[in-house]
């Protein structure tokens, strides 16, 4: 047991059924079903090689995209042919969550074999919106649909997934009220490492904040800033423009328009709060690119044309995050600075982690976009540690307590039959 909450050693899994919960999301190339980057199943191959050798009848749960990330919403039967490549061995797939199927599929399984069961997101407690508008407990999440489907059918349950280990949601903090738990060997990585380097973080510690999926950043940033764990936070993506846009800096009607209809135009008060407090640690674009008749132009800010949609920090801005990120002592990244799979918007990301590559600082990486641009630009082996998650390692590094932390502990005083 480490932290309260029992690993793998503490489980005897020989014939026992194991629900298992893993984080495999990743960008999914609609046009051809298949998987764009394998790297948080590659993460996981050695905690489900090990249940399945000693023998587990392990059922595997994950989760595919959202509603609020709706691009990569999809199936995860690309995901068992990924899994099968790796472990070497067949991983079954079945088109279903909780339903008939999924269980009588379950209930056949014999000692060693692995079943993955399809999207966790298509049953709608797990929907992020579910989550965030009811506020189930955890003894209400282990009543939901799925944990009264698939419960009586486990013996235990191993959460793998420490990149959603911030959620709050039935397939990851529901069983554990029922089963006994642990964490998985990904978990527990993650989990000890972490762990150890916020015991005494080299200073300045910068967190460089940006991507598309902004919720995170926003529910984090109030709470390193004002308990000091971020001495700086460098921002691009769409936590820079929201952030502009709240102290009234015109990123353009484009960009407005393009917050709103995503949804994040009630973090502009969440911002204006921040900037109030926090002014002097944020930092923030001070120009942006867009790409205009197929070529990349860069405007000042304030200067950004109506139909011009922002995608990417400016050179000068980067250069500006260079040297903060190279003057650091300890960084911390979650999103790029941009829409960097292209190449004439991928500059201001590059230019970040160039500097990320030679900074004397201890470079933490977290989320899949970001292991996807440390990836692309070759700096995997420059980076010190390299997490799966995104959002859960920056509401980790806040020092809340994360629910899946806690729902293991519950599950950990639970004994085996």
């Amino acid at each position: 047991m480490r932290f309260g909450i029992n690993t793998l050693d503490d489980l005897e899994v020989k014939g026992k059924t194991v629900l298992c919960r893993i984080d495999i999301n990743q960008p999914v190339d609609r046009s051809t079903g298949k998987l764009k980057d394998t790297t948080r199943i590659e993460a996981c191959i050695p905690t489900l090689r090990e249940l399945s050798d000693k023998g587990a009848k392990l059922v595997l749960m994950a989760h595919q995209g959202s509603d609020i990330e709706y691009k990569n919403f999809y199936t995860t039967e690309p995901h068992a042919e990924v899994l099968s490549g790796f472990l070497g061995k067949k991983v079954k797939f079945i088109d279903d969550v909780c339903g008939p199927a999924a269980r009588e599929a379950i209930k056949v399984l014999k000692g060693g074999e692995i079943l993955l069961l399809d999207n966790v997101r298509f049953v709608s407690e797990e929907q992020t919106l579910f989550e965030t508008k009811l506020c189930l407990s955890h003894e209400e999440q282990a009543k939901t649909l799925l944990v009264r489907k698939l419960a009586p059918l486990g013996d235990l349950y191993v959460c793998d997934a420490f990149a959603a280990a911030h959620r709050d949601q039935p397939s990851l903090c529901g069983f554990e009220q029922i089963l006994p738990s642990a964490m998985g060997r990904l978990f527990e990585e993650e989990f000890c490492v972490i762990s150890g380097i916020m015991e005494k973080p080299g200073r300045p510690c910068v967190f460089v904040l940006g991507g598309a999926k902004i919720n995170d950043a926003f529910l984090m940033m109030s709470s390193c800033l004002g308990n000091s764990v971020a001495d700086k936070v460098i921002t691009g993506g769409l936590v820079g423009e929201v952030l502009l846009w709240a102290c009234g800096k015109d990123i353009g009607e484009k960009a407005r328009a393009f917050i709103t209809k995503e949804g994040y135009a009630p973090l502009l008060e969440t911002a204006k709060e921040l900037l109030s407090k926090y002014r002097d640690r944020i930092a923030m674009p001070v120009d942006f690119a867009a790409v205009q008749g197929g070529k990349r132009t860069e405007y000042p800010l304030g200067s950004i044309p109506a139909d011009a949609l922002i995608l990417d920090i400016g050179e000068k801005t980067a250069k500006q995050y260079q040297e903060i990120i190279r003057g650091a002592r300890t960084v911390f990244v979650n999103g790029p600075m941009g829409v960097f799979e292209e190449e004439a918007t991928e500059l201001g990301t590059r230019l970040v982690w160039d500097a990320l590559a030679d900074t004397p600082a201890y470079t933490v990486i977290g989320g899949g976009d970001s292991i996807t641009a440390t990836k692309k630009y070759n700096k995997t082996k420059d980076i010190n540690y390299i997490c799966t998650g995104g959002g859960s390692l920056i509401r980790f590094l806040t020092g809340e307590e994360l629910p899946v932390v806690k729902a293991l502990r519950h599950g950990s005083t639970i004994k085996q039959q």
